[in-house]
């Protein structure tokens, strides 16, 4: 029972913050206009700020684990290369299949990774999952490109791809609080007091954000395309990555900071960079929505699981 109330507050919270931001734009208190521009805020200031922080108030020793972070890459690969050779089999229409390829396997790994993470372990013991996400953002970023690219019938353009990567807000952040930390160069007090503050505002902001970009038009027509997607990215992927990540060792945080890799819904960014691409960006937008709403009930099934089973 103690499990089941533990899963439910760490949950919990996340849905009624994206309720909230739905209800806002719902009385229109907010419009489609500034939840994109605070969202570019979001993911250009505070996300980075908050990614900056927790690396650098972490133990380095207890943090760096090659182990992790190259079984994490290796999984996220191994899933790209299945998807781009099962989903054509099913789905004849390009612009859908890149969007449904990296529905599946990219994940909103910042945005749920660092509350779920702080709510069960606590805000100073987070250093493992901030850490891997400075190493699995990139390979997402750079598997969705090559996804889109291909089924666009495009050249990858590999010093595009470089670019993007290296210009990346939470990659800046990542990098710099794990330079600073392994140089032992110390932040002024009132400096490292701003970032705190503002890396405070960085989750229930992004998750209130999240909430006011549902939007459930469209749901008929994408019916089957998105259960899929739901099914695969909230269940298949979650169950088949966790047995193996168990069967390869990995307990506490390092397990805990792979199930909410593997849980989490479909990046948000994935709709964004579908419609540059030319990909299907109303089937990407519904599977952002969609993935979003049903990982409530499955984060939370995946936490209480783990926790019956004394593997986090």
């Amino acid at each position: 029972m103690d499990n089941l109330i533990l899963s439910f507050n760490v949950v919990a919270p996340l849905c009624l913050v994206m309720a909230l931001g739905y209800f806002l734009k719902y009385i229109k208190m907010v419009d489609e206009n500034s939840v994109n521009v605070m969202n570019s805020v979001a993911f250009k200031i505070f996300l980075p700020c908050l990614l900056f922080y927790n690396v650098y108030n972490t133990n380095l020793g207890d943090v760096i684990n090659p182990k992790l972070m190259i079984f994490a890459c290796f999984s996220i690969i191994s899933l790209f290369i299945v998807l781009i050779l099962i989903v054509p089999i099913f789905e004849k229409d390009n612009s859908k299949r890149g969007v449904i390829i990296q529905g599946i396997f990219r994940s909103n790994f910042v945005l749920f990774g660092i509350p779920v993470a702080t709510s069960l372990v606590g805000e100073g013991n987070i250093g493992v999952t901030a850490l891997l996400i400075g190493v699995v953002v990139p390979t997402f970023n750079v598997l969705a490109v090559v996804c889109l690219e291909t089924f666009r019938g495009g050249k990858v353009n590999v010093r595009k791809v470089a670019h993007g990567i290296i210009t990346n807000p939470l990659i800046i952040g990542s990098f710099l609080g794990l330079s600073m930390l392994i140089l032992g160069i110390k932040l002024p007090t009132f400096i490292e007091a701003t970032i705190k503050d503002v890396s405070k505002i960085a989750t229930p902001l992004s998750l209130m954000l999240l909430g006011a970009s549902f939007s459930f038009s469209n749901v008929k027509k994408y019916l089957k395309e998105t259960i899929i997607v739901v099914l695969g990215k909230l269940v298949i992927v979650p169950l088949v990555f966790l047995g193996i990540s168990y069967t390869v060792g990995f307990r506490e945080i390092s397990l805990l900071s792979l199930m909410i890799m593997f849980a989490s819904p479909t990046a948000i960014s994935s709709f964004q960079m579908a419609k540059q691409m030319d990909g299907n960006a109303d089937l990407a937008g519904q599977i952002v929505v969609f993935t979003s709403a049903f990982s409530i009930v499955t984060v939370f099934g995946w936490i209480f699981i783990l926790k019956q089973f004394s593997l986090i």
